[in-house]
Order: structure tokens, then C-alpha cells, then sequence
């Protein structure tokens, strides 16, 4: 259970889905870290409405561990604030820190798990670590690249998925909210040795970012 008030507020992890608020952005790459924790949210009864540091928040437990849905209220590459103010409310650790967000220098349906490192040009990441000050903290990629030259990658992200990408979309979002599970399972590094295993169908090569 949750302490409140002025006790401090118990939580085993911290999981952020990164996105933009509104519905024009709902069905967009850029909002796929908010679609996995709606998905998780979900599956395991837990709402997320309660208005906390900028965010919406849902507390919930997952195999025995207390947590903490999150999705900011801020635009995405204003994120920092919202998951600073969690962090700090809810007295979380980095490495109890979890990250959700779209890769578009990865391939299309592709997911990394990873314990560190750089923002890579994603705006959302780059808030993040500049606000908290350290890019040590758990962070979950979900691969959006299609497969083609992309003109403008600023625009592609916030752009709403074709028809095709909305036929696989429903099938990415149970495969990135069933690794989050596995997270808070077995611990990063047995879900990372699951996740980021190699397989023909869903795993490939970081896309070049000269495009």
C-alpha cells in the first residue's frame, strides 16, 4: 500500500510512457510509450488519473512490486519536468527508473531494453537526462523506423500511422507492455538477455541517421 501525505510514498518502480497530450497525437509514433502504459494499465486494473508533478499517475502492484504509471501532461520534449518531480516524490532510484518511447533509428516493431545512454537525437530522452541530471536510468525503445528514407523525421513521428502500421500496432503495444512486465519480474538484466535477443522477425540493425 501507498503512504500519503507528509509519509513518504512507498514505491518499488517508476514507469514512465513518454507522448504528447490531445487526441490529434493518440494514434501517432510518438506516443507509443504512452500507448504501453494504457496497455499495462489495463491489463492489470490500474487507472491513471490521478494528477500528480505534471503527469497522470496510476499505483498498482505487478509481481509483488509496488508501482507507479506515469504519463506526462508536458509536451514531449518538455518531459524532464514531469519525470524530475516523480523521481523526487516518490523517492526513486535510477535504476528503478523506467523509460518507455518510440526509436525511429530503430526498424519498425523492433524493442531494445537498455541501462544507460545517450538521448540520440529523441527529444523526450534529452529533457529527461538534462533535467535529472544523468543518463543512468532504465529506458525501453520502441523501434518505428518503416523501412524507407524518411524526408522529414520530425514531422514522420507525429504523423498518424498508416494502415498497415495500425494492423501490427495491436500486437506491439501487448510485446512492449509484456517486456515491462518482465522488468518488474525478473529485474533489467534478465529481461534485457530476453528482449534484446536476435530474431529474424523483430530484431535488426540501428537505422543510419543519414537519410
Amino acid at each position: 500500500m501507498f503512504w500519503r501525505g507528509k509519509q513518504e510514498l512507498a514505491t518499488d518502480w517508476l514507469v514512465v510512457g513518454l507522448g504528447n497530450p490531445g487526441e490529434e497525437y493518440c494514434l501517432t509514433p510518438h506516443n507509443l510509450g504512452f500507448m504501453t502504459v494504457e496497455r499495462i494499465a489495463r491489463d492489470e486494473g490500474i487507472r491513471i488519473t490521478r494528477p500528480e508533478e505534471n503527469a497522470l499517475v496510476g499505483h498498482g502492484s505487478i509481481s509483488d512490486s509496488r508501482i507507479v504509471l506515469a504519463k506526462p501532461l508536458s509536451f514531449m520534449n518538455r518531459s524532464g519536468g514531469p519525470v524530475k518531480g516523480l523521481v523526487r516524490r516518490y523517492k526513486v532510484k535510477p535504476d528503478k527508473l523506467l523509460v518507455i518511447y518510440d526509436e525511429l533509428d530503430l526498424p519498425w516493431q523492433s524493442m531494445r531494453l537498455k541501462l544507460r545512454g545517450s538521448a540520440a537525437g529523441h527529444n523526450g530522452m534529452k529533457s529527461i537526462i538534462e533535467s535529472l541530471g544523468t543518463s543512468d536510468f532504465n529506458r525501453l525503445r520502441i523501434g518505428i523506423h518503416p523501412g524507407h528514407a524518411i524526408a522529414n523525421r520530425p514531422r514522420y513521428v507525429l504523423q498518424p500511422f498508416h494502415k498497415q502500421e495500425l494492423a501490427d500496432l495491436e500486437e506491439m503495444v501487448d510485446r512492449s507492455a509484456s517486456i515491462v512486465r518482465q522488468v518488474l519480474k525478473a529485474g533489467m538484466e534478465k529481461a534485457m538477455a530476453e528482449c534484446n535477443r536476435r530474431s529474424p522477425d523483430q530484431q535488426g540493425e540501428v537505422i543510419s541517421k543519414t537519410e
